[in-house]
């Protein structure tokens, strides 16, 4: 039977604001049951009437969760696990950036934690429940500046020389070698898992950057920005599309798939990040 998302339940992370806003719309859409989640309690109801109203459906429901704290993501699963039965589809979004160095309460670098560390905790959560609820997909999104990331095992969280660049660049090619490493672990169950960058997206995901930096942002990428919508629209492809249904460990960039940073194929790094976000998650055993 080729894959339909009517009627499957779809928990899009990030989702009051940009892609993770229009992806959850055009998924409703379609006929989903969206689970929308946000870190603000007005934010995320605004959002989950806009999207009722853009989209036609009232399946849609709403989370809440600070991406920056384990407690919460760790409440957040039990939540979506009493609250769904299934799970079809997991759109791991929420992220940011900071300007200066910040610790979460847990004592992890922020971006790190928010963006990678975030997606890898509320995925091996639900792991099991997607796999119950096989066929299901993962999309991750990350971005194309995964390409200048690198990985220092040693100083992940930049105590050595933080910036705004190299801290979101490092959580981007997380995200990526996350995506691929749990492909292989899921292999043979069903679920498939996948990253994308879904274009340079004009949302306020550089609220966070420092003052003198955004009209170098605006200027050296406002040419080649996509909307919001467009965006979304490409995470929703890797959520629908029937060709996908088999395609797994891949990265798409702008739409189209094809091969990741260098670094990013490295199955070996994989598998330590993978190793050592267990640990940083307390969820390694032995």
């Amino acid at each position: 039977m080729s894959w339909e998302i009517r009627g499957k339940t779809v928990l899009v992370t990030g989702a009051t604001s940009g892609i993770g806003f229009e992806a959850s719309v055009e998924l409703a859409r379609r006929g989903a049951r969206v689970v929308m989640v946000g870190r603000d309690a007005g934010r995320t109801d605004a959002a989950r009437l806009r999207a009722i109203e853009r989209s036609g459906s009232r399946q849609i429901t709403r989370l809440l969760c600070d991406f920056s704290s384990q407690r919460a993501i760790r409440r957040l699963g039990s939540e979506v696990l009493a609250e769904n039965e299934r799970l079809q589809v997991l759109v791991n979004n929420a992220g940011g950036v900071n300007k200066s160095r910040r610790l979460t309460d847990d004592g992890i670098e922020s971006t790190f934690a928010v963006n990678h560390l975030g997606y890898f905790l509320l995925t091996s959560l639900l792991r099991e429940r997607l796999v119950a609820s096989a066929p299901a997909r993962v999309v991750s999104v990350a971005s194309i500046g995964h390409r200048s990331g690198s990985l220092d095992f040693d100083d992940l969280g930049h105590e050595r020389g933080y910036s705004i660049m190299k801290a979101y660049a490092r959580s981007k090619l997380a995200n990526v070698l996350f995506a691929a490493e749990l492909a292989r672990r899921l292999a043979g169950t069903g679920v498939t898992s996948n990253s994308l960058h879904p274009g340079s997206v004009d949302t306020n995901i550089w609220s966070g950057a420092p003052t003198w930096a955004k009209p170098i942002i605006f200027l050296m990428f406002r040419w080649r920005f996509i909307s919001a919508q467009e965006g979304g629209r490409r995470i929703v492809e890797l959520a629908c599309d029937p060709a996908l249904e088999a395609v797994s460990g891949a990265y798409f960039e702008n739409g189209r798939r094809v091969d990741p940073a260098p670094l990013a194929r490295d199955a070996a790094l994989a598998r330590r990040l993978w190793e050592t976000s267990e640990r940083m998650t307390g969820l390694a055993t032995g």
